[in-house]
């Protein structure tokens, strides 16, 4: 298993969710869509570890998760 962190751990977090939804505004669900997919991989590619993406996707997709 990774260091993957699931704790709080972004600076300025409510800055970067009004940001987020800032950039959402005014597409279709369509476009929305596809700008987060564009965002997932772009980040991906940034943490570039397999162990950490695996993890990632497990903890997503896992209902003990909440955001």
């Amino acid at each position: 298993m990774s260091d993957l962190i699931l704790t709080p751990n972004i600076e300025r977090s409510d800055d970067f969710y009004a940001e987020l939804l800032a950039v959402h505004e005014g597409k279709t669900k369509e476009e929305s869509d596809a700008l987060n997919a564009r965002l997932i991989l772009i980040l991906a590619n940034h943490i570039g570890s397999r162990a950490v993406l695996s993890d990632a996707l497990q903890a997503a997709s896992s209902e003990a998760v909440s955001g």
